[in-house]
């Protein structure tokens, strides 16, 4: 078994169907056929079953190309970090969507500073997908606001985040500034999709009170949401940090809830396989670093 066994079957995986993979590959397909053939021999097991046109994996198939993904991906890494100077690299940075809006592009700045010749790669999306791209070591090192819940990756917290309940500011609710909790039974929210940490949250505590609710839209962008509560079409919870512009400037109003909180953190998350180079190392002392003050956009 090679690395170019490896990358084949990964091919082969991906693509779901040998032809594909051949031409992607730029080789015939009857050598694809034989390198697939070649690995079910040597492990004993079968690792595709073709149902129509198309090849899928069986369990043993899941389970290697889990292996697989980062053999390749540390093979790589490996050659990367050998042709490059010592304080030369890349990161492969994954952000749940309200630390992409409120303190990635502080972080990245900081680091980028120190380090003028680390060049960051970094995809934002919500806490699940960016948990499963660890998982396929499709990024190095993440910094999510929701739960993980795979035991392959590890968390460290590194910020206190708050959520708020936000309106627009003509809204009934902004004209009270304080309401009790029965007068938001069955209110109308805008809520973000599943899989965020920040719609994972709000559905705990509010299910943890008895609050019933109804949804207004479910939205993936923050921008959004803050747009269509301004325009009082409905409520919502987001963090404070991510509304506190539009706040200041009268576009949108905190709704304080009597004994309803929203309490996380941000976390820094990584593969418990992970190799933590020195690079992805002082990276996470710099976010471990940070803390809140006050208004949330200021750090020590």
């Amino acid at each position: 078994m090679t690395l170019r066994h490896l990358n084949v079957f990964l091919c082969v995986s991906d693509e779901g169907n040998m032809t594909a993979a051949a031409d992607k590959l730029h080789i015939a397909q009857p050598s694809v056929s034989q390198t697939i053939a070649e690995l079910e021999k040597y492990y004993n097991v079968k690792l595709f079953e073709r149902l129509g046109r198309k090849l899928f994996l069986t369990i043993a198939g899941q389970k290697l190309m889990t292996y697989a993904r980062h053999i390749v991906n540390l093979s790589r890494e490996v050659e990367d970090v050998m042709r490059e100077h010592e304080h030369n690299g890349v990161i492969r940075l994954g952000a749940s969507v309200t630390v992409g809006t409120c303190i990635l592009s502080d972080i990245i700045g900081e680091f980028v500073k120190c380090n003028s010749n680390v060049k960051i790669i970094s995809s934002v999306n919500n806490t699940k997908i960016i948990e499963g791209m660890l998982l396929l070591d499709k990024v190095d090192i993440g910094l999510v606001e929701g739960k993980i819940h795979s035991p392959g990756i590890l968390c460290e917290p590194f910020m206190d985040d708050e959520l708020v309940f936000v309106s627009g500011v003509s809204h009934p609710l902004a004209q009270k500034g304080s309401v009790k909790l029965s007068e938001i039974d069955n209110m109308e929210f805008i809520v973000r999709e599943e899989g965020s940490g920040t719609r994972e949250l709000f559905e705990s505590v509010m299910n943890s009170k008895g609050i019933p609710w109804q949804i207004y839209g479910v939205y993936n962008n923050a921008e959004t949401i803050k747009n269509t509560v301004a325009a009082g079409l409905a409520i919502s919870v987001m963090s404070r940090m991510a509304v506190q512009k539009e706040v200041k400037n009268r576009e949108l109003a905190i709704v304080d809830v009597d004994g309803l909180y929203f309490k996380r953190q941000f976390s820094i998350v990584y593969h418990k396989n992970k190799y933590i180079s020195p690079l992805l190392h002082n990276f996470i002392q710099l976010c471990m670093g940070h803390k809140n003050i006050e208004n949330g956009r200021s750090y020590s």
